[in-house]
């Protein structure tokens, strides 16, 4: 089956601690990952989202593919790995009510992901391919295999989004930049904070870094400002759309809700307003909920992310 859009990560077994976790006490299991998250939120949404990864040989993997195929992403391509184990990451909260995440993923399966592992998915085809900074930051054979299907999705007149979704327990910002410059000539979409836009373009200010994506042939730079909403830029135009108002829950998964939002209106055909106001209307159904995934909306409950605070359904 074709997929409207193909994507490519590790996803990870989370765990979820109600305090800080060297107390112990009541924890909850669920499942993690950018572009695992993307997939769910573009499938619940009704598009044909294709997710590609390698897992453990193990429960933790079982509970990932399992999860996949419930939330109806194509993944029947998730490779499972005998001798390697599928990555682990414990979610707590530090003193002061902050969260904080461990992660346990060093020599998973997912790190060992190949372009071998990537073909099989990529050849079923697709019209876009969604890549993040993440699966780059994994290691050679992750970053060879999202190279490789980069530039073979432009050859094939697919578009490609990059979200930098920086990481600083994976590597440096310096390390992050001198990888993923690299992949910018097969971008068609950059997806980032404002504090990430340095990692992949120079300049001093946030219009500067944009001007210098634009000129690398990147197509649409999306910039995310968390509570002050969203930008958009391309050769012709610059906007900004608001945040929506919502109580904050959590704030873990808001930037994959956005850059499903935005990757969904674009398959749509929405123009860049509507598409950014899709990005936001995601972002934050994501953090009026715990959880990841949990809270994202189907394309029936779209319309419901715009009601006035307190609504009810009726």
């Amino acid at each position: 089956m074709r997929a409207d859009v193909l994507t490519i990560g590790e996803a990870m077994v989370a765990i979820r601690c109600a305090g800080p976790l060297r107390l112990g006490g009541v924890s909850y299991i669920s499942v993690a990952g950018a572009e695992a998250n993307v997939a769910i939120a573009l499938s619940r949404l009704g598009h044909a989202a294709r997710w590609v990864s390698a897992v453990g040989d193990d429960e933790p993997g079982e509970l990932i593919r399992r999860t996949m195929r419930a939330e109806g992403v194509l993944a029947g391509h998730i490779a499972q790995r005998a001798d390697a184990p599928t990555g682990v990451m414990l979610r707590d909260v530090a003193p002061g009510a902050r969260a904080r995440v461990h992660y346990y993923r060093a020599g998973s399966a997912a790190s060992t992901l190949s372009w071998q592992d990537v073909r099989p998915a990529a050849d079923c085809g697709y019209s876009a391919l969604h890549l993040t900074g993440i699966t780059a930051a994994l290691g050679e054979a992750p970053l060879e295999a999202i190279t490789t299907a980069a530039r073979r999705a432009r050859d094939a007149g697919a578009w490609v989004s990059l979200d930098v979704n920086h990481r600083a327990l994976l590597w440096t910002r310096g390390e992050a930049a001198r990888t993923l410059r690299p992949l910018l000539r097969y971008v068609t979409v950059l997806i980032a904070s404002d504090d990430e836009l340095d990692i992949v373009a120079d300049g001093e200010h946030e219009r500067d870094r944009v001007e210098a994506l634009l000129r690398a042939g990147v197509e649409e730079v999306v910039v995310k400002h968390g509570a002050a909403g969203a930008g958009y830029h391309d050769a012709q135009s610059s906007f900004d759309v608001p945040a929506l108002a919502v109580p904050v829950v959590d704030v873990i998964g808001a930037g994959d809700a956005f850059t499903a939002g935005y990757l969904s209106g674009r398959i749509d055909g929405l123009d860049p307003r509507g598409r950014l106001e899709r990005a936001t209307a995601l972002g934050a159904s994501a953090v009026a909920c715990a959880g990841d995934w949990e809270g994202l909306p189907t394309r029936a409950e779209l319309a419901h992310l715009v009601l006035p605070s307190g609504e009810a359904l009726r």
